[in-house]
């Protein structure tokens, strides 16, 4: 079984922890947060090392997925992704067993797909990407990169959302609209 480094020591983290190990795809070696949690254990997985260690990291594995979470700002999430990429990590998407993928969509690199998330035929997922639980992604939606779809929202057919988007628990678009920014829970983008 590959072997998988986690960045992120966090809430996030703990979902894709459980998702990885439900998904029994690839065996975690552990864990990298800041320095001060050198040691430190998530759901039993120990923080081995920090960013700054990234050059040692390759001789472990050279498998990671970011586990920050993105809300208001995503720049420390992008910042490690763009840093861990140029050292020549490998970013695999993990797709939870729970989750429903069309073989007619596209999912890039580094996407984590949560537990009963849908996405449907003619969609794509670009990069470092969280679709959370429950969320849909209808036929032919186009998720850009660094994007977080949040629990239980719906990206209707055609749907473009740009890269960096936020799109908040519940929110719901418009078919064949364009969204960016921050989009709160509950709202519906048009």
């Amino acid at each position: 079984m590959p072997e998988i480094i986690l960045v992120g020591a966090g809430g996030h983290c703990k979902s894709v922890i459980d998702v990885i190990e439900q998904n029994n795809e690839y065996k975690i070696v552990g864990l990298i947060d800041k320095k001060e949690n050198i040691g430190k254990k998530v759901l039993g997985y120990e923080i081995l090392a920090s960013d700054d260690d990234i050059s040692n990291l390759l001789k472990i594995n050279n498998n990671v997925m970011i586990t920050i979470g993105h809300i208001s700002d995503n720049s420390t999430r992008v910042n490690l992704y763009e840093k861990f990429k140029k050292e020549g990590f490998n970013f695999p998407s993990i797709i939870s067993p729970l989750a429903y993928v069309s073989p007619h969509a596209s999912i890039g690199e580094g996407n984590i797909i949560m537990h009963h998330a849908s996405i449907n035929a003619g969609a794509t997922i670009k990069n470092n990407s969280i679709i959370n639980s429950k969320a849909l992604i209808e036929h032919d939606a186009t998720i850009g990169n660094h994007v977080h779809i949040s629990t239980g929202a719906i990206v209707n057919g055609g749907t473009v959302v740009k890269d960096h988007c936020f799109l908040g628990s519940q929110a719901v678009t418009k078919e064949y609209t364009e969204i960016e920014g921050f989009i709160k829970a509950g709202s519906v983008a048009k």
